[in-house]
């Protein structure tokens, strides 16, 4: 399903454990690593594409996240040419996505990479939240500065101790690739 444009909707997710540190899968015989993301079909709302994929892709269940946040608007970036299947040339552009934010609140052991009987990952880890824009595809790192960008906001909680509240908590440093499209500072 292509939108006017020629974007196919889809959904971004991005898993965080208790230590903020993010969910990163290896692609299936491949040495690529990427966030778990999925189309919307027909007639499901973004949210419930994104339950969906997580399932199929990491095994985790609605009882084992709870959502922080997700982006405001849709994220787009475009495929190179010569990645996209000869039929969509010409009407297929990219993708454009929704990306969320969610804590884990289940257990490690409950990520499964054999949920579904067409796995997307081999392999996963624990990464720190930025991750190194280089480590992306060269065509989706935008989208990834961006979503990164806008979902950090969420991540952390509110001070909970007094010196906390006196004087903050520490936040991630945010490598200069995310404050400066360019990467250079």
């Amino acid at each position: 399903m292509l939108d006017r444009d020629g974007y196919r909707p889809n959904v971004a997710i991005v898993v965080a454990n208790s230590k903020d540190r993010v969910f990163w899968g290896k692609r299936i015989r491949e040495h690529s690593w990427q966030f778990p993301q999925g189309g919307i079909n027909a007639g499901e709302t973004p949210e419930q594409a994104m339950f969906r994929e997580l399932k199929e892709e990491v095994g985790l269940l609605p009882d084992h996240v709870r959502i922080l946040g997700r982006t405001r608007d849709w994220l787009r970036y475009e495929v190179p040419q010569h990645w996209i299947k000869r039929e969509w040339r010409g009407s297929y552009r990219g993708q454009k996505q929704i990306w969320y934010l969610l804590r884990l609140t289940g257990r490690d052991s409950d990520v499964s990479l054999r949920a579904s009987d067409h796995p997307e990952f081999d392999a996963w880890r624990w990464h720190e939240y930025w991750i190194p824009l280089e480590n992306v595809i060269d065509f989706k790192r935008d989208v990834y500065r961006r979503g990164l960008t806008e979902l950090e906001r969420y991540l952390h909680h509110r001070p909970q101790t007094r010196r906390e509240r006196l004087y903050g908590w520490a936040h991630a440093v945010v490598p200069s690739a995310y404050t400066h499209p360019s990467g250079k500072a």
